[in-house]
């Protein structure tokens, strides 16, 4: 028998959200970020303030993976406005949950992606994660993502060590880079030159040689993995 959300849980999300609901900055927030789906007009603050009593709540506790699971579903597609999909990711991402951020939970996250599109926030926190705890299952995943049909999964791909610091596998690096450097979509780009950046930080002579060795980077992702570190010499 499948399991379905929580029974408030959603419902009190979105009551949350609509009591602090701010109608001017809503729109500046959507012209801005250029979104198809409307805003409540919260900022990150407020959001959080408004998330806090809730994930506090032990009354909207979930009670298996698959209530979790079957919540941030609900809380994502159904959302009508974006803070709705920022609430899902804050329920993925709390502590009591953090056990059920594991590889049976990677066919969600490509699911939140595909349908979302960015969602960076899944990328860089709920994807690394797992490539970094599994990183034998998770690294064939991650080169299959790299091909996909989806350009957010690929971009997913590309960006799934921002923030591992000296646990990124530079193997893994270079083969979610390969079959994307040719790809003429900007987003995919700037993940590419965002993932080197990245990476600079700690190993900048592994950059250097990465940038140096492929001629055929885009100007944008060259420069952008190379920002700090000045041109090659």
């Amino acid at each position: 028998m499948s399991i379905g959300p929580h029974p408030d849980l959603v419902s009190e999300v979105r009551a949350a959200l609509v009591a602090r609901a701010d109608p001017e900055r809503a729109a500046g927030q959507q012209r801005y970020m250029k979104s198809a789906m409307p805003y409540v007009g919260l900022t990150s603050p407020q959001l959080k303030a408004a998330l806090a009593p809730l994930l506090r709540d032990p009354g909207l506790a979930m009670e298996s993976r698959e209530q979790w699971e079957a919540t941030i579903r609900a809380l994502w597609d159904g959302a009508t406005h974006r803070e709705q999909w920022y609430a899902a990711i804050a329920f993925a991402r709390h502590r009591p949950y953090r056990a059920w951020v594991d590889s049976d939970a990677m066919p969600l996250w490509e699911s939140l992606i595909r349908a979302g599109a960015w969602w960076d926030d899944i990328a860089t926190h709920l994807v690394r994660d797992t490539v970094l705890a599994h990183p034998t299952v998770e690294g064939l995943r991650m080169r299959d993502w790299a091909g996909s049909d989806s350009l957010w999964v690929r971009r997913a791909a590309i960006i799934c060590q921002v923030g591992a610091r000296d646990r990124l596998d530079q193997s893994l690096l270079t083969d979610v880079v390969g079959p994307n450097i040719d790809d003429p979509d900007f987003f995919s780009r700037k993940a590419i030159g965002w993932a080197l950046r990245d990476h600079a930080r700690v190993d900048p002579q592994w950059v250097r040689s990465f940038v140096a060795a492929h001629p055929d980077l885009s100007g944008l992702s060259r420069r952008e993995a190379l920002k700090h570190l000045g041109p090659l010499s």
